[in-house]
């Protein structure tokens, strides 16, 4: 049961950080990735969200599991 609940805890910290990051991120880049996503369709923009998103999520299980 211990097991779970770290996991859960892990997760949940986890997807706290992804979004501090996301944040963090539209602080510093001065671009409207939501409007160029949403409103002009541009899945190049998307595809570099992605890669933001993919790349701190890479970052964070780093962070949590250690090495």
């Amino acid at each position: 049961m211990l097991q779970i609940l770290s996991s859960v805890g892990y997760g949940v910290l986890g997807i706290l950080l992804l979004i501090v990051g996301v944040v963090i991120m539209d602080l510093v880049i001065p671009y409207k990735f939501t409007r160029e996503i949403f409103e002009e369709k541009s899945t190049a923009t998307g595809a570099l969200v992605a890669g933001i998103f993919i790349g701190l999520a890479i970052i964070i299980k780093s962070v949590i599991i250690g090495g």
